[in-house]
C-alpha cells in the first residue's frame, strides 16, 4: 500500500468529527512526516483538496459570538467555562493549519513551511489533549458547553488568498493568544489549579513559534512577489478581519515573534477605519 500524501493526510485530519479521533490522527501524521524527514525525505505534496469547513463533532453548540454565555473565571464553573473557550480554540487551530496545507498546495513552497506547518497543527493536537485532560479532572469534559461559532470564518474569507490567510490567522488571532494567555495563567494560579497552569504555560511558549512560522511565510510570500510587507498587512487585515484590533498588546512577544509594533497599532479601534 503507498502511503499518503501530505494533502492526504490533511484532508483524513479535517474529515474527521471527534476531536480526540482529530487529534490522534494529527499527531500520528505528523509523526509519519518528521519520520520521513529524519530520513532525508519528504512524503509527496500530492493535491488533495480540502473541505470548505472541517468535520466536527455534534457538541458543543456552536453560537454567534455574541450569543455565548459569559461567566466570571472566580468561580470553578467560570475557569471551566474558560478552559472549555482554549479547547475549542485548540481544535480550531488544528484544522486551520492542517487547511493551509492543503488549501494552498498549488503555490509552490520551502519544504521549511511544510515542516512548520506540520510541527504547528501536532503541538495544537497535544494542547487540545492537555486542556481535555483538565477539563475531566474537573468532571466536566469538551462538548459540554456552547461554543464560538465564528472561528472558522477567517479560514473560509481567506480560502482564495495565501497571504490574507497567512495575515489574519496566524498574525492576528495567534497573535492574540499571546495577548491574553498570561491573565489567563494568573486565574488557574490564583485558583491552584497546577494542571491548568501547566498547560497553559506550555501553550504560551509554543504559540510564539506559531505566531513567528505565519510571519515568516508571509515576509516571504510578499519578498517573492516584491510586496511591502506592513503596507500588505494592513489591507489584508482591513479586507478580512472583522473589527479592530484591540489592545493591551503584548508587544515583548509579538516582537519575538517577529511582529513590529508597526504593524498591528494602526490597526487598532481608535486608528482603524472599517469598510
Amino acid at each position: 500500500m503507498s502511503e499518503l500524501t501530505l494533502t492526504e493526510m490533511a484532508v483524513a485530519v479535517l474529515s474527521t468529527r471527534d476531536g480526540r479521533a482529530k487529534t490522534a490522527l494529527s499527531r500520528a501524521h505528523a509523526a509519519t512526516w518528521f519520520a520521513a524527514r529524519a530520513e532525508g525525505r519528504a512524503l509527496p505534496l500530492g493535491n488533495a483538496v480540502p473541505p470548505l469547513r472541517p468535520a466536527r463533532p455534534e457538541q458543543p453548540t456552536l453560537l454567534d459570538p455574541r450569543d455565548v454565555p459569559r461567566r466570571r473565571p472566580g468561580s470553578v464553573q467560570g475557569r471551566i467555562a474558560l478552559l472549555h473557550a482554549v479547547a475549542h480554540i485548540e481544535l480550531n487551530a488544528v484544522d486551520l493549519h492542517w487547511d493551509i496545507i492543503a488549501r494552498f498546495a498549488d503555490t509552490p513552497m520551502p519544504l521549511g513551511f511544510y515542516d512548520d506547518w506540520v510541527k504547528s497543527a501536532d503541538e495544537e493536537s497535544k494542547h487540545f489533549n492537555m486542556i481535555c485532560d483538565c477539563l475531566e479532572a474537573m468532571g466536566s469534559h469538551y462538548g459540554a458547553l456552547p461554543a464560538h461559532a465564528g472561528m472558522w470564518r477567517a479560514a473560509e474569507d481567506t480560502a482564495q488568498d495565501f497571504l490574507g490567510r497567512l495575515a489574519v490567522v496566524p498574525m492576528v488571532l495567534e497573535a492574540r493568544g499571546l495577548d491574553v494567555t498570561p491573565g489567563m495563567i494568573e486565574v488557574f494560579e490564583r485558583a491552584g489549579e497546577t494542571a491548568a497552569v501547566a498547560a497553559m504555560q506550555v501553550i504560551y511558549a509554543e504559540e510564539v513559534h506559531h505566531v513567528a512560522y505565519g510571519s515568516k511565510w508571509f515576509h516571504f510570500l510578499c519578498g517573492r512577489h516584491d510586496i511591502d510587507p506592513k503596507t500588505a498587512f494592513h489591507d489584508l487585515v482591513r479586507r478580512y478581519f472583522h473589527g479592530a484590533l484591540k489592545p493591551p498588546f503584548n508587544e515583548e512577544k509579538r516582537a519575538e515573534a517577529g511582529i513590529p509594533p508597526d504593524f498591528y497599532w494602526p490597526l487598532t479601534e481608535s486608528s482603524s477605519i472599517k469598510g
